[in-house]
């Protein structure tokens, strides 16, 4: 039988290991819990129409993926019917990404899968702005390998955005052959500023867009309906990876995931309505200035750019658009209470 100095000793031990975890875990998961949403009247049974939404999922952003979650199930018009494909970094403690989400959304439909960042990170090359040289900006370019294979097609989202519309009518856009992408296309903007000067040197550049259905035109990649069969039959991860190599050998661009994007998929993209992606709200990748939203119906607003919603909130310097995405904020500053403590 252990002497009582024994049992002393062993939970002095216990606490030094539960301590650092209890806090990171109190740290990570204080979110209020979200309504539980239920199916409306005309929904089939969870898991007949399965909406498959992914998503990247890490530390600095978690509360933007929270927002965009949680703003999803409550315009849903069926929110037990969707399913969340979360990526998150393999080396990220992904036990407590998963408390967090667990502790906001009790009934969610998610899985977390682990990223391999050394995958992409010798192809990525220096960007504009340090955060999109982040791997997990790249991981889209993965779902096709990391989703399960009966997962055929899926909505990709950034975690910067809100849902304001049922998201089964983006699900429900079609992604005609030969397309595999489906999003909002921008066709009056600039494209040739996507890429260096060298890229269009002679008639390299518009060589490479030679032969597509349409004029290429820039598109978001933060919104997209993938078609994951033609995503994995036509190789467009290896694609996408060939020309980040272009890159590391040549600089024919300066943005970070985006125009290897482009390169691909330009000018044979599905057109979706616009009112799908309000993006550029959080200014450009410089200063992130306040932006306006843009005229017209909305469905997704979209905080693309530098300036994110939360950030400047809790600074007391928010852009008007920003109150827009702070009801779906179910972060919680202040010290979680006892009670909330011994939950865990």
């Amino acid at each position: 039988m252990a002497s009582p100095v024994q049992d002393l000793l062993y939970l002095g031990i216990l606490i030094l290991f539960l301590i650092p975890t209890l806090a990171n875990a109190t740290k990570l998961s204080y979110f209020a819990e979200a309504p539980h949403f239920r199916n409306g009247d005309g929904c089939p049974d969870p898991g007949v129409s399965d909406v498959h939404i992914a998503m990247t999922l890490d530390h600095h952003y978690l509360r933007g993926s929270i927002a965009a979650i949680h703003s999803i199930l409550k315009h849903a018009s069926c929110p037990e019917d969707i399913h969340f494909h979360l990526i998150a970094a393999a080396a990220a403690q992904s036990s407590d990404l998963h408390l967090a989400l667990r502790s906001a959304f009790p009934s969610l439909r998610f899985r977390v899968y682990g990223f391999d960042e050394d995958r992409v990170r010798g192809l990525i090359s220096p960007s504009t702005r340090e955060a999109l040289q982040n791997p997990l900006n790249y991981a889209r370019a993965y779902l096709g390998d990391l989703l399960d294979p009966g997962v055929r097609r899926v909505i990709y989202l950034d975690s910067d955005v809100v849902v304001v519309d049922d998201i089964r009518r983006l699900w429900d856009t079609p992604v005609r052959s030969p397309s595999v992408v489906a999003a909002p296309e921008y066709c009056h903007v600039d494209f040739t500023r996507y890429f260096t000067a060298a890229f269009w040197e002679g008639n390299r550049g518009a060589a490479v867009f030679e032969g597509r259905r349409r004029k290429p035109c820039y598109f978001n990649t933060g919104v997209m309906v993938m078609d994951l069969v033609r995503w994995r039959e036509g190789g467009y991860r290896r694609r996408v990876e060939a020309w980040m190599r272009v890159q590391r050998g040549r600089r024919i661009y300066e943005l970070g995931s985006l125009p290897p994007f482009l390169l691909v998929l330009a000018g044979d993209v599905q057109g979706v309505d616009h009112r799908w992606n309000q993006h550029g709200l959080g200014g450009d990748n410089v200063s992130g200035r306040c932006r306006k939203l843009h005229p017209g119906p909305v469905s997704l607003l979209h905080w693309s750019g530098r300036g994110k919603p939360w950030d400047r909130l809790d600074a007391g310097a928010p852009c008007p658009v920003d109150h827009l995405w702070a009801p779906y904020d179910l972060f919680r500053p202040s010290s979680p209470s006892s009670s909330a403590i011994t939950s865990w």
